[in-house]
């Protein structure tokens, strides 16, 4: 066989090398690719199972502890379903928590969210949640805070 023969057949041999090589590095990039996608399929997946949980977000949603409602701190008492579904819908517990009213004025805020933040006709329900509000976040009737009292006074050094 003369050289140049020989060179070809080198070349072939050099060239078949290579295009295994090449089809196997995509192969492994495909695979890999693929396990990153979905681990499930790993064969070096974990063999330690998942944790179990026992309670979900859906169970916990209306869970109550200690009088009050978990999800959203208003107190456990009649009337706090309606609440959480009418109030909690457009803003959070807290801005009904924090604020204190009588009746009228929880009226009159319920007026004015319809008025102005497109609040819905509550119907039947405004009975509901006017009497939840005004039972479980009356006005407070002591000042900022309360008197101190049993308080050690020292005197300033100059």
């Amino acid at each position: 066989m003369d050289k140049q023969t020989q060179f070809r057949q080198q070349v072939k041999t050099v060239y078949r090398f290579l295009l295994v090589v090449f089809a196997m590095v995509g192969l492994i990039t495909v695979v890999g690719i693929y396990l990153i996608a979905d681990p499930s399929l790993s064969a070096f997946k974990k063999t330690t199972p998942e944790p179990e949980y026992i309670t979900t977000i859906e169970e916990d949603e209306d869970k109550i502890e200690n009088g009050v409602h978990v999800r959203t701190g208003l107190i456990d008492a009649e009337g706090l379903m309606t609440v959480v579904n009418n109030c909690t819908n457009c803003h959070s517990s807290k801005l009904v928590i924090q604020n204190r009213m009588n009746r009228e004025r929880w009226i009159a805020t319920i007026r004015w969210m319809q008025e102005t933040q497109n609040l819905w006709d509550l119907g039947g329900n405004e009975e509901i949640i006017v009497n939840y509000l005004v039972t479980n976040y009356p006005p407070n009737k002591k000042g900022r805070r309360e008197v101190l009292t049993d308080i050690e006074w020292y005197e300033l050094q100059d």
